[in-house]
């Protein structure tokens, strides 16, 4: 009887395994294909000659071991060469984390202002959501038209009737007040993600502890720099994490306002560059192999150091 029973287990639970393998088969293929592969692919593609001439047949492509890597290294798009031509590497850097600081700094101070009651609370946070939700292209092309270097250009037209310019200025082609505006315009776009991680910490937080404060006699900032601060270490680091790792795969926003050009190339346009316009696939897959290890370094750094003390 003991024996039957164990038997009748032992096939319930074996098809339990082969229901659960069924379920997650048609997940676990599309993982790999569109994942997995493509990334063990691009390491493959980075250590082997790939272009337009042998794309038919990429897999007799030849090995040419480390040459990708040295001649996008030796770029003169890749590497610093001055104050005025930073390269993409030093671009992206500067891209990355002043973006993703005045992200989290906005999204702080909006939660701060949606996280108090007054009179259509509701309607100011679908405000701000909206940079968020709205297509970026429709968002680029607002602004380029804003931005536009012509009188038509909207904020050229209104500082020439102030007197405040003698003549239109062409702000997304000017080094480095371009590399400004695209951070400025990044942090204005992913602000309201931030918001909503940091209003959702801030709605659990004990009210209580407010109140035990106030009978204390805290102000508003010791209170913020007391309880809301530290309450609120977890969520701003993650939230951190992300953004950087999200802004510095970012190709589509500096793409559309400016292309890559008058000093705001990174190393995701970099490599859109050797692939799809030089038609060099290997030095692209070389190119985004090394911003990976960038960022894979910066996250160990930052999860070793920052993350760990959030969590003590």
């Amino acid at each position: 009887m003991a024996k039957t029973v164990r038997n009748s287990r032992t096939a319930v639970g074996n098809n339990e395994v082969g229901l659960a393998w069924k379920l997650i088969s048609p997940t676990a293929i599309i993982v790999f294909s569109l994942v997995v592969f493509p990334a063990f692919f691009s390491i493959w593609v980075s250590f082997h000659d790939v272009g337009l001439h042998n794309l038919n047949n990429v897999f007799k492509a030849p090995f040419v071991g480390w040459q990708n890597y040295q001649q996008v290294i030796n770029d003169y798009a890749f590497k610093f060469q001055s104050l005025e031509n930073l390269g993409a590497t030093v671009t992206s850097i500067i891209y990355a984390f002043s973006a993703t600081t005045l992200a989290i700094l906005l999204g702080l101070v909006a939660s701060l202002l949606l996280n108090t009651t007054f009179k259509g609370r509701g309607l100011a946070r679908a405000i701000f959501l909206f940079p968020y939700v709205a297509p970026i292209v429709s968002i680029a092309f607002v602004w380029r038209w804003i931005l536009d270097p012509r009188t038509s250009g909207v904020l050229n037209d209104i500082l020439l009737r102030l007197n405040l310019i003698e003549a239109p200025q062409a702000y997304l082609a000017t080094r480095g007040l371009s590399l400004l505006i695209v951070i400025l315009l990044d942090a204005w776009r992913y602000f309201p993600f931030a918001m909503l991680m940091i209003l959702a910490r801030l709605q659990a937080v004990d009210r209580t502890l407010y109140e035990a404060a106030k009978v204390d006699g805290a102000g508003a900032v010791q209170q913020f720099f007391a309880i809301t601060l530290p309450e609120l270490r977890f969520v701003i680091g993650s939230t951190y994490l992300l953004r950087l790792m999200w802004t510095f795969n970012k190709f589509d926003d500096i793409f559309l306002y400016t292309g890559g050009g008058f000093g705001t190339k990174t190393l995701p346009v970099l490599t859109y560059e050797f692939s799809f316009r030089l038609y060099d696939f290997g030095r692209g897959a070389a190119t985004a192999m090394i911003l990976l290890t960038i960022l894979a370094v910066f996250m160990s750094v930052y999860v070793m150091t920052v993350m760990r003390k959030v969590d003590n």
